[in-house]
């Protein structure tokens, strides 16, 4: 996910409110949780002994409604109430506490649609409880946001209305058989070559008349979805060269978080999605009326209707940098990982790292996760940053999620501040992204990191360890991951980094690292030794046992210009972007007639598609099933025999440079289904005995019966 950067500059003045744009009711709490360090440790410690079972957030009983906050180490905290978020009057009232650290106050009537926040008091706080920041319930099922700095917000008591899911559920997939698209949920109708009615929201991506969206979606063939963050998100970064809350933006002119990794609330769909806006508009309240619960219900159930799973990207390692109102002022201690001088430690490069195995940081987190599944039917999770969560609250995640879901699919980013551990998630039965094949197939670095696909070995990679790659990196073979293949994410290509059109762009050297792009059409279109690169890297991956996942746009190599037609003044304007993060513009935006241009890769897409999901020798196959053969003139090149119980094929792969090999072939006939040039379940050609591979190449063949 991450926005790799390192901040040059920490200022600690305090600025004046009015340098807040906008912040309204919202003020620098400049230390209100001041920690004693001669008793951290002993306090620290402590507040673990702090748990409760009590329903939590907001919520409606016999008349009455109640709030309640868990926040241990406060010492005051007062519910305040609001008609509207855009009236700064409100009414106070003055919370009890329990043994447990809970906060609690009931209040006559059904309050529906009443927003509310905390003002939290701490111990060591010399500040007027008045004058404190409003803090978001960590609870809110709805959110509404200010689109400004600090992204302050408004939780809102919302009733759980019936919804009418029309019959469908979870979807019930095998994880072998999951072909994963991630996306992002405004990027795939965003551009006006979309025709979304409404480009860039919920409602626009379900659009039945929109060529963008779920339509495409469906045309490429794909079984699953995995969205970037929809949980509520920090859309706004710091001013741009100036100071806000101790930090100097260096990075971020667009001052914007796009994608999503800034959690704010995790049980509130975004509300962003659900306002049809062509460009962002600062300063506005949104989700004032709470459609995105709806919005976000009716995307699910639209994707479940087409047998499509819908996964979510979720980030419970740390909360969003730069606001206040959150988990930071309600209880730094509790919920964070603090150093002895109190400071947090930020393993994540996000500023903050959430404690998760505090008792009530866990139950949060796994209350959410159940929240998403059964009032919104999602289908699983892929967690952000993922060894940054102790691994009894990622064995608490599966056994309560299966609980409800036994089909729940539970993916890894296997790295962190706690290190890279794909097998250590394997061990726990999750799925995880795997960076070997990754690495291995297109290389790490498109500059000087090539891989196969370019006729070199990045790293300890060698032929034995590609050939591992196909069958899942299990931990049967040296330096294998995985207990089961259906553990392994096989990806090339995610929203991190450069997309593999652009990879191989720049790693061909073919005008890619000039700054001067202003044609976008014509620098998308692929050259032939592009193309086939692109076609070689995807046969790789839709022929290897395990999770097959892409990324949105790479079936037809897009590429992420920074547009010259940007009003923000970015030094980088018209050369690739590898981390697009901040970009809610064209960089990120699906263009379609991007599509249609390499047209030719997307149907080839289209076919290995189609391929794998008929034939299940390259989903379910065992390694024994698996017969190689080298070629004596190219390490880069070999040929595989595969066969289940009722078919047999021959997969043979040419990454080499320059040589163009001939194979031969087992005894019989031989159908020619994907070749250098097209991709399918139908025939191309029946040939026997031997075959000619052009370099950069790969073909399969089914025996004909």
């Amino acid at each position: 996910m991450k926005k790799y950067f390192i901040i040059l500059s920490l200022l600690t003045i305090c600025f004046p409110i009015n340098k807040i744009k906008g912040a309204d009711l919202f003020v620098f709490e400049k230390s209100a949780s001041k920690i004693d360090t001669s008793n951290f440790i002993k306090r620290y410690k402590e507040l673990d002994k702090y748990f409760s079972t009590k329903k939590l957030g907001s919520f409606v009983e016999n008349g009455k409604t109640i709030f309640r906050l868990f926040a241990p180490s406060a010492k005051k905290v007062i519910l305040c109430l609001f008609k509207s978020p855009e009236k700064s009057l409100f009414q106070d009232y003055v919370m009890t506490k329990d043994e447990d650290g809970v906060w609690e106050i009931s209040l006559e009537g059904e309050l529906y649609g009443i927003f509310y926040g905390f003002k939290v008091q701490h111990p060591n706080s010399n500040i007027d409880i008045n004058e404190l920041p409003l803090c978001v319930d960590p609870y809110s099922k709805a959110v509404a946001t200010k689109t400004t700095h600090m992204n302050p917000r408004m939780s809102c008591v919302v009733k759980n209305k019936d919804y009418n899911w029309e019959t469908t559920d979870w979807q019930k997939i095998d994880w072998k058989d999951l072909i994963i698209y991630e996306m992002h949920i405004r990027d795939m109708t965003a551009h006006k070559t979309s025709l979304a009615k409404e480009p860039g929201t919920y409602k626009g991506l379900i659009d039945s008349n929109a060529i963008g969206g779920i339509n495409y979606i469906k045309s490429l063939g794909v079984n699953a979805v995995e969205f970037l963050p929809i949980q509520e998100f920090g859309y706004c970064e710091i001013p741009y060269l100036d100071s806000l809350a101790g930090k100097f933006n260096t990075w971020n002119p667009y001052e914007r978080n796009h994608w999503g990794y800034m959690t704010g609330a995790f049980f509130a769909p975004a509300s962003y999605y659900s306002n049809s806006w062509n460009s962002f508009q600062w300063n506005r309240w949104i989700g004032t009326e709470a459609n995105q619960i709806n919005d976000f219900k009716d995307v699910v159930k639209e994707f479940h209707k087409n047998n499509i799973a819908v996964i979510m990207d979720v980030v419970y390692n740390h909360l969003s940098e730069y606001e206040i109102g959150n988990l930071k002022q309600i209880d730094k201690e509790y919920y964070f990982r603090l150093d002895s001088n109190g400071n947090y430690i930020a393993q994540s490069w996000c500023g903050n790292d959430l404690k998760t195995e505090r008792p009530m940081l866990r139950r949060l987190i796994i209350e959410s996760i159940l929240y998403w599944m059964t009032e919104y039917k999602i289908d699983g999770f892929r967690f952000d940053l993922s060894t940054l969560i102790d691994w009894k609250t990622i064995e608490e995640i599966r056994e309560r999620a299966k609980e409800i879901n036994p089909n729940v699919i539970l993916i890894g980013e296997a790295w962190g501040g706690g290190g890279y551990s794909p097998d250590g998630f394997s061990k726990k039965e999750y799925a995880a992204w795997n960076d070997q094949i990754r690495n291995g197939i297109k290389g790490e670095n498109p500059n000087n990191g090539h891989g196969w696909i370019f006729g070199k070995w990045y790293g300890n990679n060698s032929q034995k360890r590609i050939k591992s790659y196909l069958q899942g990196t299990t931990v049967q073979d040296t330096l294998g991951l995985f207990q089961r293949k259906e553990h392994s994410v096989n990806y090339l290509e995610s929203h991190d980094g450069y997309s593999l059109g652009d990879f191989i762009r720049i790693g061909l050297k073919e005008n890619a690292h000039k700054k001067s792009i202003n044609n976008v059409d014509k620098f998308v279109k692929l050259s032939p030794t592009q193309t086939k690169l692109n076609k070689l890297a995807a046969l790789f991956l839709f022929t290897s046992q395990g999770i097959t996942m892409i990324h949105a746009g790479q079936e037809f190599a897009r590429t992420k210009i920074i547009p010259y037609t940007e009003k923000v003044s970015d030094l980088e304007k018209g050369s690739i972007d590898h981390n697009s993060y901040n970009k809610d513009n064209e960089t990120n935006y699906i263009n379609y007639r991007h599509a249609k241009i390499n047209r030719d890769l997307f149907d080839y897409y289209k076919g290995l598609i189609e391929l794998r999901k008929k034939y299940s020798a390259f989903r379910n196959a065992e390694s024994e099933n698996a017969e190689f053969y080298d070629h004596i003139k190219s390490k880069f090149a070999f040929a595989y025999k595969l066969s289940d119980n009722e078919n047999t094929f021959v997969v043979i792969f040419n990454a080499d440079d320059k040589l163009n090999l001939e194979f031969p072939l087992p005894e019989g006939n031989w159908e020619i289904l994907v070749n250098n040039s097209a991709a399918g379940i139908k025939p191309l050609k029946v040939i026997k005995n031997k075959i000619r591979i052009d370099a950069k190449t790969g073909i399969v063949l089914k025996e004909k019966k």
